[in-house]
């Protein structure tokens, strides 16, 4: 049960302002929780309502349908004015026709409340005046004179004249000593004519000496218990106990909501209170949800009110959305402005990290050239050290075949053997070319081992070399002296002993073989080849 938990609060808690501020909050969030459930609750009223009439439709007797109609009434009285006017209406007539003036005065003070509720002062008036009052019984002088009590309540709700509220209000006390002698002292109504009669005379502490007890004695969830939380509002809002009256509004609301009452006094008074609390938001939705119901209700004079203060409200409300709207934009403006910052900022940081990119490709690519560069020099130090080694062994060599030569020479002019230092000559010759050769071939080739096959790679198949293991033949001698940056014609043609177009011959007759020509295939032997 939803009202339990306020039930709850109450029973602990009376009078603390302390613990009804506390709970103003959470009990506002349940209001609009059952304000957003209120079509659900209109239903309900309606179904219950529907039921009625369905039964109506299967009787025949006029007590019956009289009796019907009032439970019909009833269900109206707090809902739809104009519909409980026409089922009063249509009870009168039945009476009448019955000729029972106990339902015709009944009927009648029905009809002045509605008249009361609805803002009809004026018919309200005249049934009064048509009534009685004497020859009623004592029941019917009660309800008499609590329709008047309702009746000055909605005049004095309805007038803005000082004035004439004064006079309303002594009319009304009036109606209200005739009510408390009609009453058994000792009653529940009594008590809270008594109560209402003290607090017009700011005896606030024993008037809710009274009223507490009577809210607590009142079953949640009916109608009862919603005019007993109005009752304790009310007291609260003449002796200044501002949170307290809003507690209760709050509890008569939701409970009004709850049994779909549309004729809702509570809601509108809370969200004026809320208004001049600076609640805006609460005060203009819930001003808008109670002229919603007065509307429904159709009760006019309530409607005049609502709509004296609802534009108060609503400019207000208007006021509030225009300064948001303001704030907003200069929120957004703001925040473009660090949106384009930060994007700036971005693209800053995008243009650093990609120029770091590109230092870092750059210094890699760097590293690289330099790494090969190294590996480059590595091996031109390797061929350094290797033919440094093998030249200065071979300058020895010839150095003593010289020394050995000249005694030669020497001993065979001495002995007059001119014949056989021609035959000297160019024997010795042959044999130092071939043995220069097979020296240059054993060493290139411990240095690229793998030279024979790569070159032959960039040939076509039928054109390659296979020489004798450990030798070189012309042609692969030949870029063999390239691949080693020996790229004068002159000079390849000096250490082969070759005329300069039988080196341009031989070079010319390998391109021709190869799978690339021109510069292309001499860039591709330097290339090839790994030091051992």
């Amino acid at each position: 049960m939803r009202l339990a938990y306020i039930i709850f609060l109450l029973t602990i808690f009376p009078t603390a302002i302390f613990s009804v501020e506390s709970e103003n909050d959470s009990l506002l969030k349940l209001l609009d929780k059952v304000i957003s459930e209120r079509s659900g609750y209109t239903k309900i009223r309606e179904d219950k309502i529907q039921e009625l009439k369905r039964r109506k439709q299967l009787l025949v007797d006029t007590n019956d349908i009289i009796n019907i109609n009032s439970k019909i009434i009833q269900q109206y009285n707090s809902f739809i004015c104009d519909s409980a006017e026409f089922y009063i209406k249509e009870n009168l007539s039945l009476a009448n026709e019955l000729d029972d003036q106990d339902i015709i005065v009944e009927n009648l003070l029905r009809l002045s409340y509605i008249y009361s509720l609805s803002g009809l002062f004026l018919e309200a008036s005249a049934l009064f005046d048509s009534l009685d009052y004497e020859s009623m019984s004592d029941k019917d002088k009660l309800w008499y004179c609590w329709n008047s009590i309702r009746y000055f309540e909605s005049l004095i709700f309805y007038t803005s004249d000082a004035n004439h509220s004064l006079v309303y209000e002594k009319q009304k006390e009036c109606y209200r000593d005739k009510v408390m002698g009609l009453l058994d002292k000792g009653s529940e109504e009594y008590k809270k004519e008594l109560a209402h009669k003290l607090q017009e005379e700011r005896q606030f502490s024993e008037a809710e000496k009274l009223l507490l007890p009577i809210f607590h004695n009142q079953t949640s969830e009916t109608h009862g218990y919603a005019m007993a939380a109005m009752n304790l509002a009310k007291l609260y809002r003449h002796s200044g106990k501002k949170e307290l009256e809003n507690y209760y509004l709050i509890i008569a609301a939701i409970t009004d909501i709850e049994l779909a009452v549309k004729e809702n006094e509570a809601l509108l008074s809370l969200a004026i209170n809320l208004y001049e609390m600076g609640d805006i938001d609460r005060a203009y939705e819930y001003i808008r949800i109670a002229l919603d119901d007065a509307l429904f209700y159709n009760a006019r004079f309530k409607n005049s009110v609502i709509a004296r203060v609802q534009p108060i409200i609503e400019d207000t409300y208007l006021q509030k959305i225009y300064s948001q709207q303001k704030n907003l934009k200069t929120f957004s403006i703001i925040t473009s402005l660090f949106a384009l910052l930060l994007i700036i900022t971005l693209f800053y940081l995008y243009l650093q990290v990609k120029a770091v990119s590109k230092a870092r490709k750059e210094l890699r690519i760097m590293n690289e050239d330099l790494l090969q560069l190294n590996r480059k020099l590595d091996e031109a130090n390797t061929v350094k050290e290797h033919y440094i080694g093998y030249f200065m062994n071979q300058c020895s060599i010839y150095v003593n075949k010289l020394h050995k030569y000249r005694k030669n020479v020497n001993l065979n002019i001495k002995t007059g053997q001119i014949n056989n230092l021609f035959k000297l000559s160019t024997d010795e010759l042959e044999k130092d070319i071939c043995e220069l050769h097979a020296n240059f071939d054993k060493t290139f080739l411990a240095l690229y081992p793998n030279f024979v096959s790569e070159f032959n790679s960039l040939l076509r198949r039928d054109e390659q070399y296979y020489p004798e293991r450990g030798e070189l033949n012309n042609e692969l001698r030949i870029f063999a002296l390239i691949k080693l940056g020996i790229t004068d014609m002159k000079q390849i043609a000096d250490f082969l002993h070759y005329s300069v177009q039988t080196v341009y011959n031989y070079k010319s007759k390998v391109k021709g073989k190869a799978l690339a020509g021109g510069d292309q295939f001499e860039e591709m032997i330097i290339r090839i080849g790994s030091i051992s």
